[in-house]
Parts: C-alpha cells; structure tokens; sequence
C-alpha cells in the first residue's frame, strides 16, 4: 500500500459513522449486508448512509454489488490487511512488541525475536 492510499483509508475512517458502518461491514464478513440494513442498524437516515458508504468506497475500504433490488456493501478485506500491514510494517524495529500482562495500561514490553 502507498503511503498516499494509507492516509486516504485512514482519513475515511476517522469519522465516527464511517468507522461505525467500516466496522459493521467487517462484522458482516463477505456476505455484507444491504444498505437498508446498515442504516436500521446505526440509525442513519438514507441520505447520510449513502454519502458515507461512498466515501468509504472512494477509499477502497468497502464495495458494493447489486442483488436484486439491493445494494450490497461489504469491507474489502484485503484493503483493510493491507492498510494493517504498512502501519505494521516497522513495528517496534523488528522485536516483537507484547503487552505485558496484569494492568492493560503498562506500556508494551518489546522483546528480540529469537531466530
């Protein structure tokens, strides 16, 4: 993934309905759900759904396909591990970096993989 594209997903998701229906879709798996479903859900009028739902797809984090009468909207699995993968990308310099276990609130402990 291109740092461009990165920003582009990530600016999409930084909306608290965007990431709420991107969240939904992934819920979903690849079956989706129909935009009606989604709006009942999260209990957005039409008009707002349709306007997010398309700025989720501009940023390739979700498509649509016709079935019938409805549209289908489901994540794009892939954009969505490929964004995970280049924030990832560099993590903690090669070590693994684990959360120590007892109080969520430590700070990650980054230990050398072993080879």
């Amino acid at each position: 993934m291109e740092t461009m594209q990165a920003v582009q997903a990530l600016s999409a998701l930084a909306q608290e309905s965007r990431l709420a229906i991107f969240r939904l879709l992934v819920q979903a798996g690849p079956a989706g759900l129909a935009a009606g479903a989604i709006g009942e859900k999260l209990d957005l009028p039409p008009a707002t759904l349709s306007f997010h739902l398309a700025g989720l797809t501009r940023a390739g984090l979700a498509q649509s396909r016709q079935e019938g009468r409805f549209v289908i909207y489901s994540a794009s699995f892939e954009s969505m591990n490929a964004l995970v993968a280049f924030l990832t990308e560099n993590c903690c310099g090669g070590a693994s970096c684990e959360i120590s276990k007892g109080d969520a609130r430590e700070t990650p402990t980054r230990t050398r993989r072993r080879a």
